[in-house]
């Protein structure tokens, strides 16, 4: 009795678009004697990479789209190569280039990637330990905040070696006119996001303190837009004062506000503005891990 074969024959399928797009980055393998020129094509295959994550970077960091040439300058290529990349990322997704004036933007499929890496878990892994530092230098609780809705919810925090520490639990929900976190999630609205959130929130008062008047709040935004810095002073916790700065990612927007609070009789508002500079410090070191390259106070620039 003969055996048949259970292996099909199998027949080459075309590459598709994608992969043979991810083929031009890659180089294909070269014969196992040829170890020179297999080095080389190594070095070409990486440095394609490079300069395509290069290329990346670059467009992240300018949000109105950029062309070519300017996008050539700046990555240090020649237009050709430059384009020949760039049309490559298109096809693949991670970038798209506008149709009326050729500009390049980043592509959804980047947004994605970055979604899913920075979900609320990973970025408190990454927070926490920016958090422990801040408070250990600071002696006060340290908060990291992200929007959610009309109001901030505080996502990560620590609390300092000092006595008499603020006991304000990881998911707290608080408003954003009257706290220094809220401040920085509101001044890094566009301005018809802001026009929205004036037209229908309610600036309730937490405390005599409180910012009630839409046009005193967009004076206070405006010069949180204009110092990277916002301030709490007593307007959410009479007994309270907080200094809350922007933490941004890759793309410079602002992500979330990292700050600390202190009793009034301990944070005076020279104290305050003193450790200002230290939450600075802490959130451009936490900017960095969520990949942004430039000082985190340089989120505002384009909106003063």
């Amino acid at each position: 009795m003969s055996l048949k074969s259970r292996t099909k024959p199998t027949t080459e399928k075309p590459a598709s678009p994608r992969k043979a797009a991810i083929a031009k980055l890659v180089p294909a393998p070269r014969a196992e004697g040829d170890v020179e020129s297999d080095d080389k094509q190594r070095g070409g295959g990486v440095q394609s990479l490079g300069r395509a994550f290069s290329i990346l970077e670059e467009v992240a960091r300018h949000r109105e789209g950029i062309g070519l040439a300017e996008l050539s300058k700046l990555v240090g290529l020649h237009n050709s190569t430059t384009f020949h990349l760039a049309k490559t990322l298109v096809s693949l997704g991670y970038l798209r280039q506008e149709k009326d004036n050729k500009r390049y933007r980043i592509g959804r499929p980047l947004f994605a990637l970055a979604a899913s890496a920075l979900d609320e878990i990973e970025m408190v892994n990454v927070a926490t330990p920016v958090l422990e530092e801040l408070s250990r230098q600071t002696s006060e609780s340290s908060h990291f905040a992200v929007r959610m809705g009309d109001a901030v919810v505080v996502i990560a925090r620590t609390s300092g070696p000092g006595a008499f520490q603020l006991t304000d639990r990881v998911g707290v929900v608080r408003p954003a006119h009257c706290t220094a976190l809220g401040k920085i999630i509101l001044a890094s609205l566009r301005p018809e996001q802001l026009k929205r959130f004036l037209d229908h929130a309610e600036l309730k008062p937490s405390t005599p303190k409180s910012i009630t008047d839409a046009a005193v709040l967009m004076r206070e935004i405006a010069e949180v837009q204009r110092t990277g810095v916002a301030f709490d002073d007593g307007e959410f916790n009479p007994e309270v004062r907080c200094v809350a700065v922007p933490v941004t990612d890759f793309t410079g927007q602002v992500i979330g506000a990292l700050g600390i609070s202190g009793p009034i009789w301990r944070l005076s508002n020279q104290a305050l503005h003193d450790g200002a500079q230290i939450v600075q410090a802490a959130a451009d070191r936490l900017s960095v891990e969520f990949g942004a390259k430039d000082r985190a106070q340089k989120a505002f620039a384009k909106k003063v």
